[in-house]
């Protein structure tokens, strides 16, 4: 996942706007049946995670796990069994809550989970904040700034963690057939997303800038932004400008391609997986 710095450092405030990044390559099947360990974090990883779901853990630093042209710092110990409660909490319970949902959760559940502690700087200025690797692994960053106070860094995480679990159903059954016609004129081209403010995005047809580039980065942002966005109807779906300006008239006609992508996203869920994504957001808001 990543995201774009837009504000200045001046005044203190620091505005970002949440996208993510996707990788088809392979990765190596991770190692489920981990030797005996009486350290009583690695315990409760094998019970709650690798037992229950079949989902590894790694939070040791590992460079196979990280692109070598970036530099990263590994979770302090004490915040991987929280970061963990945290997830189970917002993204296991709500999944497998949910009529079909559990059956849907344990199939499609990665099979490995990467823990980095910093903040993923790239070369173009954007920031990584997570990556879906084939359908098996979902790495998560700035683990050690870990905050449930804080809705800021909540909202950035469960962007993370539910637009990377996105890529891993449309890879699954594909994007919706009438996806890419919902509104074809306005992706960007490669590398031109962070040109983009939020409102621009809005104007054609996108929940953020990144999801301009392309048209899995927009099914996967839609999907986030329903499920962890509290204002997403007000912003995206309901409300109506006046039309007696220009950028008023080009805000409505925007909500009027989300909604037919919001309508396409729910029907996809519930037709491909039996998912109810309304049911799942329901209990993700009452909780936050």
């Amino acid at each position: 996942m990543r995201i774009k710095i837009l504000s200045a450092l001046l005044i203190g405030v620091l505005t970002l706007a949440v996208s993510s990044c996707y990788k088809d390559e392979d990765v190596n099947p991770p190692l489920k049946n981990q030797p005996y360990s009486e350290d009583e974090l690695d315990q409760f990883i094998q019970e709650e995670f690798i037992d229950e779901f079949g989902v590894a853990v790694r939070y040791k630093y590992v460079d196979r796990y990280v692109d070598q042209n970036k530099r990263v710092t590994p979770p302090k110990r004490e915040v991987v069994e929280p970061m963990l409660e945290f997830l189970k909490d917002f993204w296991v319970e709500p999944f497998v809550s949910v009529p079909n949902g559990d059956k849907f959760f344990r199939s499609h559940v990665p099979a490995e989970i990467v823990f980095i502690g910093s903040t993923m700087y790239n070369a173009d200025g954007t920031v990584t904040l997570g990556t879906a690797d084939a359908g098996a692994r979902i790495t998560l960053t700035e683990v050690n700034f870990i905050d449930t106070q804080n809705l800021d860094w909540m909202y950035r995480q469960l962007g993370t963690i539910y637009h990377e679990f996105a890529h891993i159903v449309h890879q699954r059954y594909n994007l919706p057939s009438n996806w890419q016609q919902i509104s074809p004129q306005g992706y960007t081209s490669a590398g031109s997303w962070y040109t983009l403010s939020d409102e621009e995005a809005l104007r054609r047809g996108f929940v953020s800038p990144y999801g301009t580039s392309s048209f899995n980065e927009d099914f996967a942002e839609l999907v986030a932004f329903l499920l962890y966005d509290p204002n997403f109807y007000e912003k995206y779906i309901d409300d109506e400008d006046e039309t007696n300006c220009l950028p008023c008239a080009q805000r409505n006609e925007g909500r009027v391609k989300l909604r037919t992508k919001y309508s396409t996203v729910l029907r996809h869920y519930q037709q491909s997986t039996g998912v109810d994504l309304l049911a799942v957001r329901k209990i993700i808001q009452d909780k936050l």
